[in-house]
């Protein structure tokens, strides 16, 4: 048994924000329709290379497992009947077009409310589905200016940094997943579904937590810092002999195991003795560090830093992340095959469950590969299929 047997979602997003939610449904149990356009299908389908074959990306294959796709062209009226009939016993629908969009294909979420009214409907845009930017564009590169985390991001001289992976879309995808979830619970209770809207930007300001209530209160806004923390010292990065590697001093008591490891006897100096006298001489502190750790590899340094029990780590590049011990130990490199496309490697499932397991059931799909299997389970018969697909419906 998954957590989510017998939850169906209709899925129409693309990109990265609504396929990321969907796979985490998929991930847990439900059954995911992916619904694509015939012609291309997700734009992320072509974002490379690196290409498996033809119209099938890296890019895509990371967040499409667990999914069956269907190709529909929504601009014809008959396959809008095809997506309501779909509807009918669906549990989900999932959308991350500009707002109006779904509206104006006459898949809002009233319409279909009126189906289904035990509908979740989960919308994922750039700036939520009111206020003045609610048909503003949006990417992640965009939200991330705005959401604050290019102005935090990067060394206290340089321009904006971006962080390498797209958390902007990512995190909305996660909030949007735990939307989904709550609003599964709320309908046991209430029998009725409703209406999720998720913002990029909300998300991003939820995010911001300690920033966004410091400034808040003391109306410091927060500049870059490259690898230190604004309000713990030290916790950086620090150059060894030979490469950097990841130190975090998190209280007291490791501040105290720190100093030993390194032999500098600063523990109870009054520049440095609390958190908040070395955050004042953070500077002077910093070079201290860095002078004493030039003097061994970091390898060696790590292995005393672990010994003594002061959090440290190396900094790995995706090579050696996906090589690493433990990451192979958890299980979160997984294969999947396809008769289409062969076996490949992906990553696996972060959440772990004792009971009710998640796994991967369904490879990530080639456009379309399940469409005739979808309408046949919608009474439609080969006859009327193969009509379809002459009339490039489908």
């Amino acid at each position: 048994m998954m957590p989510l047997d017998g939850i169906k979602v209709i899925d129409f997003t693309g990109a990265l924000s609504g396929p990321y939610c969907s796979m985490l449904l998929g991930d847990m149990g439900a059954e995911v329709i992916k619904i694509e356009r015939p012609s291309r299908g997700d734009d992320s389908r072509s974002w490379g290379p690196p290409f498996i074959r033809d119209n099938l990306s890296t890019y895509f294959v990371s967040i499409n497992r667990n999914k069956k796709s269907i190709s529909l062209n929504l601009k014809e009226s008959e396959a809008i009947e095809i997506v309501k009939k779909l509807i009918k016993d669906a549990d989900v629908l999932l959308e991350n077009f500009r707002p109006g969009v779904m509206e104006k294909l006459g898949l809002g979420y009233e319409e279909m409310k009126k189906i289904n009214e035990k509908l979740i409907y989960c919308s994922i845009s750039g700036f939520g589905q009111n206020g003045p930017y609610k048909f503003k564009t949006s990417y992640d590169l965009i939200l991330q200016g705005m959401g604050g985390l290019m102005s935090e991001t990067g060394e206290s001289n340089g321009g904006p940094v971006k962080i390498g992976i797209a958390v902007t879309d990512i995190s909305a995808g996660m909030f949007a997943c735990y939307g989904i979830l709550s609003a599964i619970i709320a309908r046991c209770k209430t029998g009725t579904g409703q209406f999720i809207d998720i913002s990029m930007l909300d998300c991003q300001v939820s995010w911001q937590t300690y920033f966004a209530t410091g400034y808040l209160f003391s109306g410091i806004i927060p500049s870059k810092t490259g690898s230190a923390h604004s309000l713990i010292c030290p916790y950086q990065s620090f150059k060894t002999k030979d490469i950097f590697i990841n130190i975090a001093v998190g209280n007291e008591e490791t501040w105290k195991k720190f100093c030993e490891v390194l032999e500098i006897d600063i523990a109870e100096d009054e520049k440095y003795f609390d958190n908040g006298k070395r955050l004042e001489n953070k500077d002077q502190l910093v070079k201290i560090i860095e002078d004493k750790l030039s003097k061994k590899s970091g390898e060696e340094w790590l292995h005393l830093l672990e010994k003594s029990g002061v959090p440290s780590g190396p900094i790995y590049t995706i090579d050696r992340l996906l090589n690493d011990s433990q990451v192979l130990h958890r299980k979160m490199i997984e294969e999947v095959t396809n008769p289409l496309y062969g076996t490949i490697k992906i990553p696996g499932l972060p959440v772990k469950l004792s009971n009710t397991k998640s796994m991967i059931k369904l490879s990530p799909p080639v456009l379309g590969e399940h469409t005739d299997e979808i309408l046949k389970k919608l009474e439609y018969t080969d006859e009327q299929i193969e009509s379809f697909r002459i009339r490039k419906l489908i």
